[in-house]
Parts: structure tokens; sequence; C-alpha cells
């Protein structure tokens, strides 16, 4: 009675707690099971099951309570929760779940342990895109002891993507910092923070580390190897002394090649062999006279020889590592997996952009005038696009194994390079939006990219991207990579001035050209239903007046 009524006074504490608490199936299982063990087992394993270990207290009173009520293959679950619950055992407390998924943010609530912690929560690295599995924490907006409240900022988590705040979801005080600021590759689920209920409780985890993982310590750890088994020597049958025969000797004269100093090492340094050299000197040595006369007779003159340096090593090429951020890392990885699994092919056209600079001039007299977004050729791009992928739809399609899914909504993905990385913010319905609105929303989703501010349904949900590198960096044309996992991509170059036939015979006339590449995945558009797309796209730029419409 008395855990009851530690509980009751508590109420205000525990009161999320029935719906964080959930059985242990896999004790109960092997509790119930027909295998099962002596009843001395069923009891050891109802002690065992605590998150952080039952108070004195507590462990004494379940103790009681197992060793009164032996299991018997009878019991059932729904007798036993009776029983524990008549013998004043919360069942609640005695099984008990150490994770949660809860408004994106993973934590856990412990209770006393035997280290005397009071009860606390863990807050573990929570998963903010479908995409993420590990995150960088970016800075804490709190400090250890200060109180928090639901809703409340903890700390801007850098995703894969782009950096999220995360916001604390129960009130009390932030005990402990686990992973401070710029803690990188932090695993979802991960634990960060450490939160109490009451302020007091603070001070108990200035020295706290979270708990070691699940995995049990290799087994090398817990039993000492065999050693290994011993060699008895053996003995070797004694052999008999091979008989000594004397080997034939030669004279000096016939194993040595005499020569002087300077003689070896002058046909050291030409290569020049002693044995095909005979010698003049005292006795038969060979000397550098002899060397001398060698290389002549071979037509080669006797330079001074080349002294000889100590191999040096290449000097040490200079460079920086630069760490990878969570932007490169998932752009490489998806760009990887485009190119290694989707069948790309290229579609270029050259499209006149005469009337579609005239019409933007117009334009953006009018912007200015009313105090609006000044149009970039970008933007006309992007609704010429979306109006092209409703009149063939079949390219507003994505690839899966079972079936080719036609998207109703044209959601033009705008690919932006930053000092982080390359980011793609989405236009949601451009098909359905005027040019001035198109205008505002790529300038306002640009800077927070360049900021790094970027939220998930920023970017998240587009149907067909545009890669536009020819108005900020001249590049005349260029194939994208497709973003898994659309299906197309349209690669967008510079304009340029060029000479064309006039109605004459003798007549031109100059022209503005802006070459487009459009990248498609053979498995969803077919070469014909490319070209269609191309066609319906060059249509609006040439004529731009249609898409106002």
């Amino acid at each position: 009675m008395a855990y009851a009524s530690h509980i009751i006074n508590h109420s205000k504490r525990l009161r999320n707690v029935p719906k964080l608490l959930r059985y242990d199936h896999a004790v109960l299982v092997r509790w119930f099971s027909n295998g099962a063990q002596s009843s001395v087992c069923k009891r050891e394993d109802v002690a065992k099951i605590r998150p952080l270990g039952y108070a004195s207290a507590e462990r004494e009173t379940v103790s009681k309570f197992v060793g009164s009520h032996p299991v018997s293959y009878c019991l059932s679950e729904k007798t036993l929760s009776r029983t524990v619950m008549r013998s004043g055992i919360p069942m609640d407390s005695v099984v008990y779940s150490r994770g949660l998924l809860c408004s994106q943010a993973l934590s856990s609530r412990g209770f006393a342990s035997d280290a005397g912690l009071p009860p606390h929560q863990e807050i573990g690295m929570p998963s903010l895109s479908p995409t993420m599995t590990e995150g960088n924490i970016a800075r804490w907006l709190k400090k250890e002891g200060d109180k928090v409240s639901p809703g409340e900022v903890l700390c801007e988590v850098e995703t894969d993507k782009a950096t999220v705040e995360m916001e604390c979801m129960e009130e009390g005080y932030l005990a402990k910092i686990i992973k401070g600021d710029g803690s990188k590759e932090i695993k979802v689920g991960e634990i960060i923070a450490i939160t109490v209920e009451e302020e007091g409780d603070i001070a108990k985890f200035k020295d706290y580390s979270p708990p070691a993982s699940d995995s049990g310590a290799p087994a090398a750890k817990d039993s000492a190897a065999p050693p290994p088994p011993k060699q008895e020597p053996v003995e070797q049958p004694a052999s008999s002394p091979e008989p000594k025969t004397p080997k034939p000797t030669s004279s000096p004269s016939e194993d040595r090649i005499f020569a002087s100093p300077l003689a070896r090492k002058l046909a050291e340094e030409h290569k020049v062999p002693l044995s095909s050299i005979k010698g003049t000197g005292p006795e038969g040595h060979i000397v550098k006279a002899d060397i001398e006369d060698y290389l002549a007779s071979r037509g080669k003159e006797v330079s001074a020889p080349i002294p000889k340096t100590k191999d040096t090593k290449l000097a040490a090429l200079d460079y920086v590592d630069i760490p990878h951020s969570q932007i490169r890392k998932v752009t490489a990885s998806r760009l990887l997996f485009s190119k290694q699994t989707i069948p790309h092919y290229y579609l270029t056209v050259d499209t006149c952009v005469d009337r579609l600079m005239d019409l933007r001039s117009q334009l953006n007299s009018l912007q200015e005038a009313s105090g609006g977004k000044r149009i970039s050729v970008n933007d006309l791009v992007i609704k010429a696009a979306a109006l092209a992928l409703r009149k063939v739809p079949q390219c507003n399609s994505s690839w899966t194994d079972d079936y080719i899914r036609q998207y109703n909504n044209v959601n033009i993905n705008v690919a932006v390079q930053t000092e982080n990385g390359l980011y793609v913010p989405v236009i949601r319905d451009a098909d359905k939006k005027g040019l001035s609105s198109i205008a505002e929303e790529v300038k306002n989703l640009a800077q927070k990219a360049k900021e790094n501010s970027l939220k998930p349904e920023d970017y998240e949900g587009g149907t067909f991207t545009v890669s536009n590198l020819g108005g900020p960096f001249g590049i005349k044309q260029f194939c994208a990579i497709i973003n898994p996992p659309q299906s197309g991509i349209l690669a967008v170059g510079s304009a340029e001035k060029r000479v064309i036939p006039g109605s004459g015979p003798d007549q031109f006339k100059f022209a503005s050209f802006m070459s487009v590449t459009l990248s498609c995945d053979h498995r969803v558009i077919d070469g014909a239903i490319g070209a269609e797309w191309l066609k319906a796209f060059k249509g609006y730029i040439e004529n731009p007046e249609s898409m106002l419409l």
C-alpha cells in the first residue's frame, strides 16, 4: 500500500503515465509458455522488469508478491492482472516501455533508480524528415537549469535537408545536455538531453551519462578463451649423420676478379661487367684505364661520374579536409542512387525568347509601379513548365515497382545553390499561380535556403524540377540528374543572339535563343512523350501571352 500511496501523492507528475506504459509481451509470453522454466525463473523475470530499477521498497513488494503467488500454467494474463492489482502493485508499474515516438520527438521517462536518480525524461534525437537517419545539433536555445514549457524551442537540429527547431513537449527543467552545440552524426533516438520535473533535481544529473546500449558485451569478456591444448614433445628419430664430402675448391684466381677501387666504381656507374674485361695491371688486376678502353670500344664517352643523391620523397600535397554537411551527404546519396537506378535519356531544343523578353519588360514595368517583385526569366520558365506538365501529364509521374503514379498536383522544385549545398524548394500548384506570386515565392524560398532555415514543407512533395545555370552562370547547355522519385528535370541554359535567315534570299536577322534539355526516366516517359512535352514548353516560351490566358 506504500507504493500505491506514493503514486497517489505524485498523481500530478504521473498524469501522462497511462499513455506511456505498455506491457512487455516478450516476458509474458516466456512466462506463460508451456516450455517455461521453474517458478523461481519466472519470479526473477518479474523482478527484472524495470526501466532504471525499482526503489528498494518496490523491489521488496514485488518479491513478496511473486513469492506468495507462484505462476502456474493455468494462470491467465487477466487473472494475473487482477491478482497484482489486489496486492497493491499497479500493473503499469510492473511493465514499462523505454521509448515513445510522440510529435516526432523521442523521449522516455525513468523512475528513481538504484543510483538515486529522481524521475526524469530522456529526450532523444527526433526524426524530422522521412529520409532522416541522423542529425546534428546546430545550437541550444536553452541552457542547463532553464525552465521549459510545452511549445518552447529547445534547440536547432540540422537535418539531412534543413535546420529545424525542436520544441519541448512537457513542462519541467532542462537538467542535462548530453549532446552540446555542434554535435555531429547523432543517430535518431540517441539521447541528447535530460529533463526533470522539480528544480531541486537538476544537480543530481551533473555527472549523468546515458545508459549503455542494450547489446550485450562480447562473449570474450564474459568467459576467458580456453587455453590452447598443450603440445607434447614428440621424439624425432635420430638420423644418421650424412657423410661429409669435400667440396671442390677453386683457386682464388678463378673465383675472384681483382680490380682497383676506382675501376670498380667506374664500372658500376656505367654498368660494365668486370668479368668481360681483361686486366692489364699488376698480376692481371683491372685498372681504370681498362674500363675506359672498354667504354671507348663501345663508342661511349667516359664522362665524369654522376654523383649519387639520396632518394628524396616527393613533397607532400597541401590540402584541407572539409567535413561533409548533412545536405551534402543526402545530395550525394540521392544523385548516386538516381544515376545508378534510373535510365536517363536527354532531349534538347532551342527556343526563341525575343517575345518572352518583351513581355517580361512590360510586366516588370507594371510590377515596379505597384511595388511588387520583379519577374525573372526563371519565373516564366517555371510557369511554362507547369503548364506543359498539365498539358502532358505523363511527365508529371513517378515510377514504382507495381505502378506508375501520375500526380494531379503540379509542384515544381527549383534548384538553389548555397554555400552549404544544393537545395530544391518547391512551388506548389505552380500551374494555378500567377507570375507575380511565383516570383515572390521563389525569392522568399531562395532566401530561406541561403539562411539554412527551410522547413520540410518547403521542399517536400515536388513532382518536377527546374535547374537554371544559364542566367546566373552563362552555361549554354547542360544535362541535369533526375531528382528521385520524379521522372523528369529541365536544365535551362543561357540565351544568346544568333543570326537567322530573313524573308528574302539575301536577308538575315538577329534573334535570341535559349537551349533547354529535358532529362527523362525512360521507365516512365517514352521518347515521343518527352518530345511532346518539349513541344508544349517551347510553345509557351515562344508565345508567352498564352500563359496569361
